[in-house]
């Protein structure tokens, strides 16, 4: 256990970080899941919608930290190019 002020005050900002990375996170896989289900389903319209708001929430993600920037943009294409295939598979 720390004694020592800084130590102390160093733990508890990392629980309260901790916790908000957390909760970012199971958003992120909630908006993602619900994403797929629609992807899955053929619900087009429900996916794009769902494609903007996955990327919204990557992205930012991305930009406080929570992932890797270079994670959230591997994601959103990989999201966003499984969307066009769908698409052209339904074209078909």
């Amino acid at each position: 256990m720390a004694n020592i002020k800084s130590a102390k005050k160093r733990i508890s900002v990392i629980n309260n970080k901790t916790l908000v990375n957390r909760r970012v996170k199971n958003a992120l896989k909630a908006v993602l899941k619900s994403y797929n289900k629609a992807l899955a389903a053929g619900d087009l319209d429900v996916a794009k919608e769902k494609l903007g708001l996955a990327e919204k929430k990557l992205m930012k993600a991305g930009a406080k930290g929570t992932i890797h920037k270079n994670t959230a943009s591997r994601k959103v294409s990989r999201l966003t190019r499984a969307y066009n295939k769908a698409v052209a598979q339904a074209e078909e």
